[in-house]
């Protein structure tokens, strides 16, 4: 294998370990694990596509968790 395409193999495998990590990191739901065969179909701009997305959703969740919590709060 040469070395660039090497480089790019690693890459591409810490970017699903990326997406991994963010998919594991909501509470209540199960592990997720990524075929690294996947690998061989996605190019690299595609995985950072899908965190991209991923950290949006998540973002998204945060504040609607936010806005849900302040309808509890109790004017003093």
């Amino acid at each position: 294998m040469k070395p660039g395409r090497k480089n790019n193999m690693q890459k591409k495998e810490q970017l699903i370990k990326d997406i991994q990590n963010l998919l594991n990191s909501y509470d209540g739901v199960r592990p997720t694990s990524i075929n690294p065969d996947l690998l061989n179909f996605m190019d690299e701009g595609t995985l950072i596509s899908i965190i991209d997305s991923l950290l949006t959703q998540k973002e998204q969740n945060s504040e609607s968790d936010v806005e849900w919590l302040e309808q509890f709060k109790t004017n003093s």
